[in-house]
């Protein structure tokens, strides 16, 4: 179909009120009306769906446009209608429908009024529709979020592999496939499945130079981290995500009662709540959103300012098409994640229970998370390299837009380290996959290597100076920096590139960065350079607090953790506590541990305030739900009752594992628990008095150091049961 330059931006002043199209739009727009098949990769924020509505209203026909969600269906066909008169010019088909709308629909289609039909990939497949359709005037078929496709995608439908197949039933038309974000493994499936290998292509850049990425590590202060950074957006836009319904009304709960306009959203809400917290963060009668995955697919909000990752998601793609639901209008966009270890070991535990290959594709993705997370290079450049896309991280648009380069970590001369890495790729035929190269030069033998006599190779173990993880580090940057690549077919797989080869022969300066590091704490606390809750504590402070720690610790007879945890210490040194309430409010203190040893410690910190004129923050005080204080209160009751604690565990739809942590946490702030019912069924009177003397002696309460000292001769669990009677009873 031949429409000149000028009609066409006639046509989309007439329909949209544009003056003029952005990006690939034009182009992507001229291929469909020559009657091409296309595949067009678009991120979010680019205007794809324009792509196909404009050809859709100009040419002849029915287009068919196949989309994963309903409510995503409802916004466009919401929006097209809004450009004619004719509310039949776009019209659904679904199983929301009755069956007289399906019959109104099908008029329509039949009497040349609907123009865009959209449809589920489920609703294609019934004999009922495939005969009607096969009978009508179709112009092309858009498959929308086209990634569902791929089992490398991130959203895996099943029901769009048939699609081609279907499509030939209906009839011979021109394909659209169009994306938002999509790897070459991901757009090799598409066009593969499609059978439309001879699309013409269009891939817009991914860089979204207006959006910040940062990454925190995710401590027990997390909720208070969140609500701080959103108080710094008062009245403006965001979305929360987390993995779990659960968390999402969690989180929602906690920012309602700390005065923020907050809904949740999530599959298990019914449909009409969901669209009205939906419409209700449309129309701005609320500021952010806590949600799951199923928010956010369709929603044209451009003014989102900031999108939060309570948990790391579970691929580049789902994170990248989250993150750019923020600034779509061209303005501010703050994208916050937090990251922990034990998130992604959840995931892992997940992805155990599906077949081989989907935990091999689910683990693959995994990896690129937890390299994008613990990289200290250029996030954006990271992220961009994962899409096959180059970027200068020096003069790039928005190269300073990420904490890694506005804080850059030093770097260092690994020239030699990165030839003996493509030495051990080349070596070892280009066989594996980033694990076990980095295994290979680190001399960690495992049963694949040793299948293959890698461990006999002499280049087997010739880094084995350097940790496992400063090679991991090593493997993405030069991958990133092209000496390297992962095959396609054998996704993971490394192979060497020909700068990989020259570099081999001829080494260049290289200089590396090592990754971040979150290693975890006993108690599960994130420990980084940064302090609890992500701000620095007061380091002269923190030495006067340990000072007094040890004092208060001899004169109850207490070892001095029982007074107070290291972690408390550094909490009380970022927010300056001058009372016993604010006291309770910091980290690891309850009421009743600020009243037992609070007042000299606030005490000092009120003298070392007016001393040295400390602006305290002002927002020291976040109110908490009270859905610990209920659990709390249950499991004291249910301890003075002696109700074993796997029974209060299953009462509660809690783990085991869960219910110790709580136990924790309830003795570490200063309460009782009487524990002598738990611990004499496990250990006896000797066995007892051993670990009450161990941790009496001893400078740090670990559970760790302790498994050490005692080699074995108690389970961790006994240790920590037993950790729990003794704080309780020698300190509250």
């Amino acid at each position: 179909m031949q429409v000149s330059e000028m009609d066409l931006h006639q046509a989309l002043k007439k329909y949209f009120g544009f003056d003029g199209f952005i990006g690939l739009q034009e182009v992507v727009i001229k291929s469909i009306l020559d009657g091409n098949n296309t595949f067009c990769i678009m991120p979010t924020g680019g205007g794809k769906s324009l792509c196909y509505q404009l050809p859709a209203l100009l040419k002849e026909g029915t287009a068919i446009v196949v989309s994963p969600l309903i409510a995503l269906m409802k916004n466009q066909v919401d929006a097209i209608r809004g450009v004619s008169e004719n509310p039949g010019i776009a019209h659904v088909l679904n199983s929301s429908l009755t069956k007289g709308e399906i019959r109104q629909v099908m008029s329509d289609i039949e009497n040349g009024i609907t123009k865009l039909l959209y449809v589920a990939p489920e609703s294609l497949t019934k004999d009922e529709y495939t005969e009607f359709l096969k009978n009508q005037n179709i112009s092309f078929v858009a498959v929308d979020e086209a990634h569902c496709i791929s089992e490398w995608g991130h959203d895996f439908r099943p029901e769009y592999r048939n699609l081609r197949n279907i499509i030939n039933e209906i009839d011979d038309v021109p394909i659209i496939g169009l994306t938002a974000t999509a790897t070459e493994k991901v757009e090799e499936d598409i066009l593969k499945t499609l059978r439309m290998t001879d699309a013409k292509t269009f891939k817009a850049s991914f860089n979204r130079p207006n959006l910040f990425y940062d990454v925190r590590p995710k401590t027990k202060e997390v909720e208070k981290d969140i609500i701080r950074f959103v108080r710094k957006y008062a009245n403006k836009s965001g979305i929360i995500y987390c993995l779990s319904r659960k968390k999402v009304e969690e989180i929602a709960e906690v920012l309602q009662v700390n005065g923020i306009k907050a809904v949740p959203y999530h599959a298990g809400l019914d449909a009409k709540t969901r669209s009205k917290h939906q419409d209700m963060f449309l129309m701005e009668e609320i500021d952010v959103v806590v949600a799951t995955i199923a928010f956010g697919m369709g929603i044209d909000k451009p003014d989102v300012r900031f999108v939060i990752h309570h948990d790391m998601p579970k691929s580049l793609e789902s994170y990248y098409q989250e993150t750019g639901r923020a600034g779509r209008d061209g303005g501010e966009g703050y994208c916050l994640a937090y990251y922990s270890y034990d998130d992604i070991e959840k995931l892992e535990k997940f992805l155990s229970g599906k077949p081989v290959a989907e935990q091999e594709i689910g683990n693959a993705l995994l990896q690129e998370v937890i390299g994008y997370a613990e990289t200290s290079m250029s996030r954006r450049k990271y992220l961009l390299h994962y899409f096959g896309e180059e970027f200068d991280d020096e003069t790039g648009l928005g190269a300073d837009m990420d904490d890694n380069m506005r804080n850059p970590k030093p770097k260092k001369e690994a020239q030699d380290e990165v030839k003996l890495l493509l030495e051990v790729v080349k070596g070892t035929n280009e066989q594996y996959k980033s694990i076990n190269v980095v295994n290979t030069v680190a001399g960690k033998s495992n049963a694949m290597l040793k299948s293959h006599k890698t461990d006999k190779h002499p280049l087997f173990g010739k880094g084995k100076e350097k940790k496992p993880e400063f090679w991991m580090a090593l493997v993405r940057q030069v991958l990133v920096k092209g000496y390297l690549r992962k095959e396609i077919e054998q996704y993971g797989v490394l192979k060497l590139t020909s700068r990989g080869l020259e570099f081999i022969e001829h080494p260049v300066s290289f200089m590396m960065t090592e990754d971040h590091s979150y290693e975890m704490n006993d108690d599960d606390s994130i420990m980084t350079s940064g302090g609890v809750g992500g701000g620095a504590a007061d380091e002269n402070l923190m030495r006067m607090l340990k000072d007094l720690q040890k004092k208060v610790a001899k004169k109850n007879g207490v070892p001095p953790y029982a007074v107070f945890q290291e972690t408390s210490l550094e909490d009380m040194a970022l927010k300056y506590p001058i009372n016993l309430d604010e006291l309770s409010n910091v980290f690891g203190v309850g009421e009743g541990k600020a009243k037992k040893f609070g007042a000299e410690f606030v005490d000092l910190i009120a003298r070392y305030v007016e001393e040295n004129e400390i602006i305290r923050p002002d927002d020291l005080i976040v109110k908490s739900t009270g859905t610990n204080s209920v659990l709390k209160l249950f499991i004291i009751q249910n301890t003075d009752r002696k109700i074993p604690l796997e029974d209060i565990a299953r009462s509660k739809g809690i783990e085991l594992e869960e219910l110790i942590e709580e136990m924790q946490r309830i003795v570490y702030s200063g309460t009782k628990l009487k524990m002598d019912y738990i611990v004499d069924e496990i250990l006896d009177e000797d066995q007892q008095q051993e670990i009450f003397d161990y941790f009496m002696e001893s400078d740090n309460d670990k559970i760790e150091t302790a498994m050490k000292e005692f080699k074995g001769e108690y389970e961790e669990d006994e240790l920590r049961l037993m950790r729990i009677k003794f704080i309780s009873d020698v300190a509250n």
